[in-house]
């Protein structure tokens, strides 16, 4: 169960540094920043377009802290089978990203729209690393 508990807190640490750049930094390209879509940049010549997408950046933001705060209790008062349960949701979760998002990305980064090129399949792999580490780790403490 360590495991599972070492994997939460990495995946935490990482979403806090993404909250951060986002909040912070959002144009970076660096902790998944969105200056890495062009879009970023040339949304900036629309100031209504690009408070639109700053708001939008936000909220992404915002609804990354809940998620957080809610690993934050399950990691200091949920039980052993609570984690097991919440490494099982995290995978599902988190693989969602494969249904609507990483199509999306893979798109902008064929019309090369994404920089660095190929960036989506960076970012597709390292999904599909914590995904694999959360569904391994759930189904080996069930």
């Amino acid at each position: 169960m360590q495991v599972l508990t070492a994997a939460i807190v990495i995946f935490g640490l990482l979403e806090l540094m993404n909250v951060g750049v986002l909040y912070l930094a959002p144009g970076s390209r660096k902790a998944n920043g969105v200056g890495v879509f062009t879009a970023w940049e040339r949304s900036k010549a629309d100031p209504q377009v690009h408070q639109f997408v700053r708001y939008l950046v936000y909220w992404v933001a915002g609804t990354k802290l809940i998620f957080l705060g809610l690993l934050a209790v399950v990691l200091l008062t949920g039980t052993e089978q609570t984690k097991t349960a919440a490494s099982g949701v995290l995978a599902l979760s988190i693989g969602a990203f494969f249904w609507r998002m990483y199509p999306v990305a893979r798109q902008i980064d064929s019309d090369g729209n994404m920089r660095p090129v190929g960036y989506s399949r960076t970012l597709g792999a390292m999904i599909a690393a914590m995904v694999a580490v959360f569904a391994i780790g759930a189904a080996l403490t069930l």
